[in-house]
């Protein structure tokens, strides 16, 4: 990263995820599995520009947090993938979700895998962390259970149902 204001780590990690933009295309890749451009731009519940979309996905690419591949269904396509950086990610996202629940105007539809994750706790986050490597990484999958992106899932479509 260039032009950092100072080597503080916060700042660090704010100078790269603090934008409007990035930690949701993030949160979109790793809890949506949206993997395309069009998909991130298409399912998008927050409305993002296309301009916009191009612009993130190529910062997050171009700092590590993603790869760009072609798709091999779709000759035309890229397909975004996370990297063992933005995988580690993991834990954050979930004490995020735990705050805003807890201190924001958040619809229980879309906190439901929030709650789950939060008690869940680090076995539940090893275990989802585990799922994206075999999924983004192409790491050995254990097949002796559901996802836990299946089980966020599930629980997601109860609520909706």
């Amino acid at each position: 990263m260039t032009d950092q204001r100072s080597g503080c780590p916060i700042n660090l990690t704010v100078e790269l995820l603090g934008d409007r933009w990035s930690l949701v295309l993030l949160r979109d890749v790793m809890f949506g599995n949206r993997r395309t451009y069009g998909t991130l731009l298409s399912q998008s519940d927050e409305g993002i520009s296309s301009n916009l979309l191009a612009d993130r996905l190529k910062k997050l690419v171009d700092a590590g947090m993603l790869t760009k591949a072609d798709d091999p269904s779709h000759k035309q396509k890229a397909l975004y993938s996370l990297t063992e950086k933005s995988i580690s990610l993991v834990p954050l996202f979930v004490h995020l979700g735990a705050w805003g629940r807890r201190w924001l105007h958040s619809t229980q539809q879309y906190s439901i895998r929030a709650q789950l994750l939060e008690e869940g706790g680090p076995e539940m986050w090893a275990r989802f962390m585990e799922d994206l490597r075999n999924e983004h990484l192409g790491a050995r999958r254990r097949r002796d259970r559901p996802t836990v992106a299946e089980e966020l899932q599930e629980a997601f479509n109860a609520w909706v149902e």
